[in-house]
């Protein structure tokens, strides 16, 4: 089954990111591809209503918590809607729209009401998104596939593919026809992976995969293949081997960054506690924060000074301090690597590397 992801693009999170309104809804929860929609249904209005009443708590208006039911309630009630899922979904909400998107990531449960949309667990989709396409590619056939973190892969139909080196399209003289190839393939992928940021790794021999790479013009192409002929191996192969590259490409890019961040502590150039966290993101000196995925600390941030005022319990009146120090990184241009609490650095619920010793 397709995974239908939607992966969320720079400016789709920036537009999050700087959203400011009263009664604004975040919602997050697990989905199946297979099965299990009615379920999923019934927890999506479960958390809607959850939202709704901490919102009437706080003295939201009648008509903005009427808004917010009907807009959730159709997506509840969209049957084709569901038929179409990836393994978690993100809902954002406020009486005016109501904005989703289906992520390749396994998200817990959660709810969060304020003036701002809580984007952090979306970030996950960004720093790992579990998902990639594969193109396996050799003289005799070529095939684009999709895959998630699990399941069986989809092939993707690419309109003007070669179906092979002798297609018509492509010249029939050795070296030029190979070239001419590879190069028919690179052009037909673009209308389907133009906008898209998710890794494409390439399942071809040495020589094909060398001729590709002097052609490609999509910028995620992974530098890992999958060696051998793919014509010799299945679709299930091909995406168990993607899906190990894919875990190796993300552990090397955690293991960098906390090498990086031991050195840049040796410097003075890194932060763990979250106070000082929060006053460096405001003043601009963060370049790489690491947030935990699953943290909750409620509070909030002052605009100007960047002083946490920590909260008992969230409710419509604060927000995530931890969701707001990943927003003021992103805006400012450092990077937000959101990940699981075992690869926070210092084992709080977030750890900077700074762009300069304060």
């Amino acid at each position: 089954m397709t995974i239908h992801s939607d992966i969320p693009t720079r400016s789709q999170v920036d537009r999050l990111l700087t959203h400011r309104a009263p009664a604004s809804v975040s919602l997050y929860l697990p989905t199946s591809r297979t099965h299990g929609a009615q379920n999923d249904r019934v927890v999506l209005s479960n958390l809607c209503s959850a939202a709704v009443e901490q919102l009437r708590t706080n003295g939201a208006e009648a008509a903005d918590l009427a808004a917010i039911e009907e807009g959730v309630g159709a997506i509840v009630e969209d049957d084709a809607f569901w038929t179409r899922q990836a393994d978690s979904l993100a809902v954002f909400a406020t009486p005016a729209s109501v904005r989703t998107f289906r992520l390749p990531n396994r998200l817990t449960e959660a709810v969060e009401v304020s003036d701002r949309f809580h984007v952090k667990p979306l970030l996950r989709a960004i720093t790992f998104p579990q998902a990639a396409y594969v193109l396996a590619l050799a003289k005799g056939k070529v095939r684009l596939l999709e895959i998630g973190p699990d399941g069986a892969p989809d092939e993707v139909d690419v309109p003007e593919l070669p179906r092979d080196a002798w297609d018509p399209r492509s010249n029939k003289v050795f070296m030029a026809r190979d070239r001419s190839y590879v190069r028919q393939v690179d052009h037909a992928l673009r209308g389907v992976l133009n906008g898209s940021d998710l890794p494409l790794v390439l399942a071809a021999t040495e020589g094909i995969a060398a001729l590709y790479a002097t052609v490609c013009t999509y910028p995620h192409l992974a530098d890992t293949r999958v060696p051998g002929n793919p014509e010799e191996l299945s679709d299930a192969e091909l995406a168990a081997a993607a899906r190990a590259i894919l875990d190796d490409i993300y552990a090397a890019e955690l293991q960098e960054t906390a090498a990086l961040f031991d050195t840049r502590t040796s410097q003075g150039r890194a932060a763990t506690d979250i106070s000082d966290i929060a006053r460096l993101a405001t003043m601009g000196a963060v370049d790489t924060v690491l947030v935990d995925i699953d943290a909750s600390v409620p509070g909030s941030i002052d605009e100007v000074t960047g002083a946490v005022t920590f909260a008992d319990d969230g409710d419509a009146s604060n927000y995530g301090v931890v969701d707001e120090i990943a927003r003021r990184v992103h805006l400012a241009s450092g990077r937000v690597l959101a990940v699981r609490a075992e690869d926070v650095p210092g084992g709080g619920p977030a750890a900077a590397i700074l762009r300069y010793v304060i």
